[in-house]
C-alpha cells in the first residue's frame, strides 16, 4: 500500500448523543503517517477515537479502516488501539497478557508467546516482562499496553496518551519506535495533552473543537493560515542595541524587545522580512548566532486557533 493510500478514512461523521452532537461533519484522513489529534476534554476528541476504532458507529456517514468499515469484524483484525485507561490483569506476567490478546486474533498458542517475547523486548520489557504485572510501575504498565496493541501487526494503531508515565529516556525510544510504524506500512493517530511530546513525532495535526474538525495540516503550515498574529523571533547577536535601532524601522516590524543577551521581535509578512534580514546578517559586524522561532510550535497553533 502506497503513503498515498487512505487507511483510516473518516467522511462526512456526524455522532449524537440524545439531542447533542458530539461531533459534526468531520471528514479527515490517516495514510501510512503519524497523524496527531489535538483538543481540549469534551470537545469531540474520545468520540473520534472510539469511531476509528470502532467502539462507536456513527450516526451520519462513514469511517473506514483500510478500505472496511470500522464496524467489521474485518476492519478490527487491522487495528491496533492502546487506550489510556490502564486496565490489566493483574495476576498475569506481561508476556502472557500479550500472548492471551494475540490468541484472540488467532494465533497458535507458540506463535503468540513468540511474538509477545518479540514486542516486549522491543519497547524495552525484556527483563521484566514475565513477572507479575500487579509488580509493574506506571511506565512499565504503559509498554504492556502499547504492546498488545502492536503485537498482532495492525495497519492502524491508535495510541491514546502513549508517553503517559514513561522516563524521558523511555520517552525519547517510544517516539523513536512510532516515528519507525510508518516505514512498516502503518497509519498512526495519535492523541496526547503534552503538545511538544506530540510536535516531536507527528507529520501533521488533526485539530477538534466543539465537535468540528478545526483544523488539518502540518505545524508549519497551520501557522501559515494565521497571517493577522504577529510571529516572534528570537535574535542573538553581536551589538544587539544597534541592532534592534535597524530593525525596528522596518515596515513589517511591529515591535523590538531588548533582553539580556537576545532581541525578540514581532513582525507581519514575515517572508519578506527574512530575505531582508538575510542580507543584513551577511554583512553585520560581530556576527548574527541565532535565529529562532518561538511560536511555530504546536502549543502556540492550538492556543491561536481554539481562541
Amino acid at each position: 500500500m502506497s503513503a498515498a493510500t487512505s487507511i483510516l478514512s473518516f467522511d462526512s461523521v456526524t455522532k449524537w448523543y440524545g439531542s447533542v452532537a458530539a461531533l459534526l461533519d468531520v471528514s479527515f484522513e490517516v495514510r501510512t503517517e503519524v497523524v496527531g489529534l489535538v483538543g481540549k476534554n469534551g470537545v469531540g476528541k474520545s468520540t473520534l477515537m472510539k469511531l476509528a476504532v470502532g467502539l462507536l458507529a456513527p450516526s451520519q456517514g462513514r469511517v473506514d479502516v483500510c478500505g472496511l468499515s470500522s464496524q467489521s469484524i474485518e476492519a478490527r483484525a487491522h487495528i491496533g488501539f492502546c487506550p489510556d485507561f490502564d486496565r490489566l490483569y493483574e495476576p498475569l506476567s506481561g508476556v502472557t497478557f500479550v500472548a492471551w490478546m494475540l490468541r484472540y486474533h488467532g494465533f497458535s498458542a507458540a506463535a503468540a508467546r513468540r511474538r509477545a517475547e518479540e514486542v516486549l523486548s522491543e519497547l524495552g520489557l525484556a527483563e521484566n516482562m514475565h513477572r507479575p504485572i500487579r509488580q509493574y510501575s506506571k511506565g512499565m504498565r504503559q509498554r504492556v499496553r502499547l504492546g498488545q496493541a502492536l503485537a498482532h501487526g495492525p495497519r492502524f494503531v491508535l495510541l491514546d496518551e502513549p508517553m503517559t508515565g514513561l522516563d524521558p529516556v523511555a520517552r525519547a525510544e517510544l517516539a523513536e519506535h512510532i516515528r519507525s510504524l510508518p516505514g512498516r506500512g502503518v497509519g498512526v493517530l495519535v492523541s496526547s495533552h503534552v503538545l511538544h511530546e506530540l510536535e516531536a513525532v507527528v507529520d501533521r495535526v488533526v485539530l477538534v473543537h466543539q465537535g468540528r474538525l478545526l483544523a488539518d495540516g502540518k505545524i508549519g503550515q497551520l501557522r501559515e493560515r494565521l497571517p493577522a498574529r504577529p510571529h516572534r523571533l528570537r535574535l542573538r547577536a553581536a551589538r544587539l542595541r544597534e541592532l534592534a535601532a535597524e530593525l525596528a524601522g522596518w515596515s513589517h516590524v511591529e515591535g523590538v524587545f531588548i533582553g539580556d543577551d537576545a532581541l525578540e521581535v514581532s513582525l507581519l509578512g514575515h517572508v519578506d522580512f527574512y530575505e531582508r534580514f538575510t542580507a543584513l546578517a551577511a554583512s553585520w559586524g560581530g556576527g548574527v548566532h541565532e535565529i529562532a522561532p518561538l511560536d511555530d510550535d504546536l502549543a502556540a497553533v492550538f492556543g491561536y486557533l481554539v481562541e
